[in-house]
């Protein structure tokens, strides 16, 4: 599955460099620490001359160290510049020369269904893969999160957390988040990789930069998790001490709407929560238990502030 040079008109092998790997250490005592573990390890895209990389944001939420893993085996410092929980992406400064070109931003919206791409991770060709995108549609996570459009890519890289997503002219397309099983109409499951669109990043980057952060009203979270599970929408978890788990919302509740409107999708769900105003609103679940019809009026948080703030070299 490796890509051949010969196959693109770009420089493959000197783009590749451009791909870093990334190392994370997180406090035992971190609000993400029991679902994502306290030692992470992923990729970076390098983007700018002075060493500004681009990842997948739960590698550094929360990070007390990170390290960038370079081309030539040097092992840099690196401080988290900025995290947004909305687009989960993060950005990662290197404290050091990392003597590569930057990776050149491409256009996802160009990008089409059947297009022959390259997901790289670090490591040059051999950490790289042929592959092909094959869809381009809304993904849903159970943890509150949202992309309108996310890309799709089969073979899946085996190490796909924050590997690049490159197009047949070199660009940068997409940031790499997720294994998943993509099901279609009447066929097979098949593995793909879910790819973060690049072009969420210009819109935020500035603020990243500047203030850690992106400047714009929080969306409410509650701390629930759900599933699909046919034409139901499952609690399957809470976290402990959230929103949600406080208003006593239970795992095995069916919701069934927000305020009243009907929610058949995560997707739906996430949109009627976020609709009624930012963080701090109250979100009135609506949720079949027990053969009952229930509304648990739950008061939303901003998630950021459950986080520990990256630690500075």
């Amino acid at each position: 599955m490796e890509p051949l040079p010969e196959n693109y008109s770009f420089d493959l092998v000197e783009t590749l460099r451009s791909v870093v790997g990334l190392r994370a250490t997180v406090p035992s005592d971190a609000h993400s620490a029991q679902r994502l573990g306290t030692e992470r390890a992923g990729n970076g895209c390098v983007i700018s001359a002075d060493g500004l990389v681009v990842t997948v944001g739960y590698l550094v939420t929360e990070a007390e160290s990170t390290w960038l893993v370079a081309d030539d085996g040097r092992v840099i410092p690196a401080d988290v510049v900025g995290r947004d929980t909305e687009t989960g992406l993060a950005l990662v400064q290197a404290l050091e020369p990392l003597d590569v070109e930057p990776l050149k931003l491409g256009r996802s919206a160009a990008i089409q269904v059947g297009e022959r791409v390259v997901v790289a991770g670090a490591g040059g060709v051999p950490h790289a893969i042929d592959a092909r995108v094959v869809a381009k549609q809304e993904f849903a996570g159970y943890w509150e999160y949202l992309l309108d459009e996310a890309i799709y890519t089969t073979p899946p890289h085996p190490h796909w957390a924050g590997t690049a997503l490159i197009a047949g002219d070199g660009g940068l397309v997409g940031v790499g988040s997720l294994f998943v099983q993509q099901v279609a109409q009447n066929k097979r499951p098949i593995d793909v990789n879910m790819m973060i669109p690049i072009d969420l990043l210009p819109p935020i980057i500035d603020d990243l930069v500047r203030y850690g952060t992106v400047d714009r009203p929080s969306r409410p979270w509650i701390g629930l998790q759900a599933a699909e599970f046919g034409e139901n929408l499952v609690v399957v978890g809470l976290t402990d001490r959230g929103p949600a788990e406080s208003a006593d919302v239970r795992v095995g509740d069916v919701v069934v709407g927000v305020g009243g409107n009907p929610v058949g999708s995560l997707g739906d769900l996430f949109r009627g929560m976020w609709k009624l105003g930012e963080a701090g609103v109250r979100v009135p679940l609506n949720i079949f238990r027990n053969g009952r019809q229930l509304e648990v009026a739950i008061k939303s948080e901003d998630r950021a502030k459950n986080y520990k703030s990256p630690r500075m070299h």
